[in-house]
Parts: C-alpha cells; structure tokens; sequence
C-alpha cells in the first residue's frame, strides 16, 4: 500500500491499515534508520484513572476503617 505525503507534509494512512487498529486516534511517532514507525497510543482524560481506581475500590467495599486497619497491620508486621 502507498500513501503520499501532501504539500502541508500530511499522510493519509490506509483504511484497511487503520482496520487492523480499531479505536486509535493517536500515535507514537519515531524513525530508525530512515524507516517511519507509528505505535497506538491511548490518551486518557486528566483524572479518568483516579475515577477508575475509586470506582473499584467502591465495588470491592472497602470503608476507610479498612484502609486503616491494613496500615496497622502493615506497620505492626515491621517490629
């Protein structure tokens, strides 16, 4: 497959290439000995994982007492 660079030095890549990787908006871009490389990258809103971890953490039941309970435990196994 070819794909031409325009006068703006922008590429148009495949459409069966970007079948391969569905979802992916940006891209990793290096060169190693003239070749071009393009790796997916996801980008994740600002935030977007701590909400994740709260959720699970919400979903496992875990209370702050827990969380205090396995800091004593921890600190305790120390001495």
């Amino acid at each position: 497959m070819l794909a031409k660079k325009t006068s703006k030095n922008q590429v148009t890549l495949p459409k069966k290439v970007l079948q391969e990787i569905p979802d992916t908006d940006y891209f990793d871009v290096t060169t190693k000995d003239g070749v071009l490389i393009l790796k997916p990258v996801t980008v994740n809103e600002a935030g977007s994982r701590l909400a994740t971890i709260r959720q699970k953490i919400k979903d496992l039941g875990i209370e702050p007492e827990d969380v205090d309970r396995a800091i004593t435990w921890a600190r305790g196994r120390r001495r």
